[in-house]
């Protein structure tokens, strides 16, 4: 298998998996372009409700393909504070793309997640992690810093003063600890699977209802009270009374599984 990402869409779910199991899934300038073009495919396909990020072979991740980080190639010759996707550059779209897709996506995480693949994870909204999972802020290792939007996914989540000592020591923890830190939602032996149950789940509500949460859940941490109070009542005026919405409601009181329009 030669592509970077395979997808498998059934039942409005999108099972997206990194796809170079030879190099545990390292992010090389393939492997980017391929994360980017895959978000924007999905966002435009109204049909996919809920994505399941996941690697093929024994790694999540395992960040970036050192071959790729020498002088003079392709990865180092494009201007960092270019901005070439909105408010990020390439590389921070990799993980920011998760965060801006208008669908939840769900993390499943074995074997070693590292540096740029840990960013990428940290993208998604719910992450499942096996418990000996192998994980590492790993950029400090390598005289660099964590810039493919770590600081900003982070920042929510995980107390600042242990994302300061991982930063600096860019000591190894495992997937147990990932979750107790606040970088992982749930600890798996089964995190694919668990993923998949849960986008089942997700992708049989409300499809309108499911992609307006997420962009209050989105904005709400860079808003006022008051502003997001507004958000709030903006975003619910758009779908309620609809017929996604009046579905959401009949199809509960009858106790059938509900047919909905597709949304973004």
């Amino acid at each position: 298998m030669s592509q970077r990402i395979t997808i498998t869409i059934k039942d409005h779910v999108a099972d997206v998996r990194f796809n170079r199991p030879e190099k545990m899934n390292a992010l090389d300038m393939k492997m980017f372009n391929a994360i980017v073009e895959t978000a924007d495919k999905l966002t435009k396909d109204t049909s996919v409700r809920c994505v399941v990020l996941s690697g093929w072979g024994k790694a999540f991740c395992a960040g970036l393909d050192l071959a790729n980080f020498v002088p003079d190639s392709e990865m180092l010759s494009q201007p960092l504070e270019e901005r070439t996707h909105g408010i990020a550059n390439k590389w921070q779209a990799a993980a920011w793309v998760w965060r801006n897709l208008p669908v939840p996506v769900i993390a499943a995480v074995h074997g070693v997640c590292f540096g740029g693949g840990l960013q990428i994870m940290s993208g998604a909204d719910i992450k499942f992690i096996e418990p000996e999972t192998r994980v590492s802020i790993m950029e400090m290792k390598w005289g660099i810093i964590p810039d493919m939007a770590g600081t900003q996914l982070w920042r929510h989540s995980v107390r600042d003063d242990i994302l300061r000592e991982l930063t600096y020591t860019h000591r190894i923890f495992s997937g147990k600890e990932a979750v107790e830190y606040g970088f992982a939602t749930h600890v798996s032996s089964e995190p694919y699977e668990d993923a998949m149950k849960l986008a089942v789940e997700i992708a049989s509500k409300s499809p309108s209802a499911i992609v307006k949460a997420k962009k209050v859940f989105n904005e709400a941490p860079y808003l006022s009270v008051a502003d997001g109070l507004m958000l709030e009542s903006v975003e619910q005026k758009e779908i309620i009374l609809k017929k996604n919405q009046m579905e959401a409601v009949y199809s509960g009181m009858q106790k059938r599984k509900g047919e909905f329009d597709d949304f973004r």
